[in-house]
């Protein structure tokens, strides 16, 4: 009995101090699916999309460790929604749903944590300038907000209320800065050569477990992207690869750092998208780490798979021609 009771405790106690970075590294992919591309006047855009990630690659450091007893996984189901209200303005949101589970293997038992829940969203509001840096190119600012939407009370099946990283939600409104340059090249049109930066400024959970604070750590991140387009059994693929460097502060915890948060990535993106229509577009990519480098001991992500469909409406089109047939 006391050694059942002090095996349960350490394995409650473990996951709080190795993997309370885990959330950053491999939670919900906000900050990665937010950006749709601004289109003409008065279309809507709605991107369903399945996101799954697996992080079973503990590290310390920039050194792998000889480890499999932990596992990390994270299903999201992402809807964003935006909306041009005119050639070069556009409003998107973004919801989230999320289940996430983690698995720990010691001492001849297994551990696991399991939470699922509405996840928290974001409301970015984007601007296109045309041709600012030459022809044939654009430069894109957005400025926008993470709503904590989510749940931060879920607990084990004992009752006890789960850390920070296990959370479906953050309890924090955050700031979003977003910017992206466009470029085609006149040698080859359908070819286009992207960046892409995120800075993400993260609040306060001023009721974590009820009587201290919780923090996030601010995250930046971005992508360099060349994209092309090809005719593939009569439809336009759009494949295209990207390479993306993400950094993360470490979190706070009453205001003081905590151990075993923050680091930086690095990540290579193939993606494939195939437009099956002019307004209906499949999609899916792979996200691999290359390069990583965490403070102190972490898991980090393995793999990570995204697919999704994307739908355009012409709003304005269809009111014009609803009204004509009035």
């Amino acid at each position: 009995m006391t050694r059942n009771l002090i095996y349960a405790t350490l394995l409650s106690i473990y996951p709080l101090a190795m993997n309370a970075q885990t959330c950053c590294s491999g939670g919900i992919p906000l900050s990665n699916n937010i950006g749709l591309d601004i289109l003409g006047k008065g279309i809507l855009q709605v991107n369903l999309s399945y996101d799954y990630n697996n992080l079973n690659t503990l590290n310390i450091g920039k050194d792998k460790i000889d480890d499999d007893s932990r596992l990390r996984t994270t299903n999201s189901v992402l809807l964003n929604l935006s909306y041009s209200i005119t050639n070069n303005l556009a409003i998107e949101g973004l919801l989230s749903w999320v289940e996430q589970k983690r698995v720990i293997s010691q001492f001849g038992n297994e551990n696991i944590d399991r939470t699922s829940g509405i996840g928290d969203g974001v409301l970015l509001a984007k601007y296109n300038f045309n041709e600012i840096l030459g022809k044939q190119s654009s430069a894109r600012l957005g400025l926008g907000v993470k709503i904590p939407i989510g749940s931060t009370t879920e607990t084990t099946n004992q009752g006890i209320v789960l850390n920070a990283d296990m959370q479906p939600g953050s309890g924090a409104w955050d700031v979003i800065y977003w910017g992206q340059v466009l470029k085609n090249f006149e040698f080859r049109p359908s070819l286009n050569f992207s960046v892409r930066a995120i800075y993400r400024g993260t609040g306060i959970n001023d009721d974590y477990f009820g009587n201290t604070t919780y923090e996030f750590g601010n995250e930046f991140q971005t992508f360099l992207s060349f994209t092309d387009e090809f005719i593939v059994f009569n439809k336009i693929s759009v494949p295209s690869i990207s390479f993306k460097y993400r950094h993360a502060n470490q979190d706070k915890i009453g205001g003081f750092e905590i151990d075993n948060t923050g680091g930086e990535w690095v990540f290579i993106i193939p993606n494939f998208t195939i437009n099956l229509s002019s307004n209906f577009a499949m999609s899916v990519k792979a996200e691999l780490p290359i390069y990583s480098f965490v403070d102190g001991t972490q898991l980090t992500p393995t793999y990570r798979i995204t697919s999704g469909v994307l739908y355009k409406i012409p709003l304005k089109k269809k009111l014009k021609i609803y009204k004509n047939e009035e």
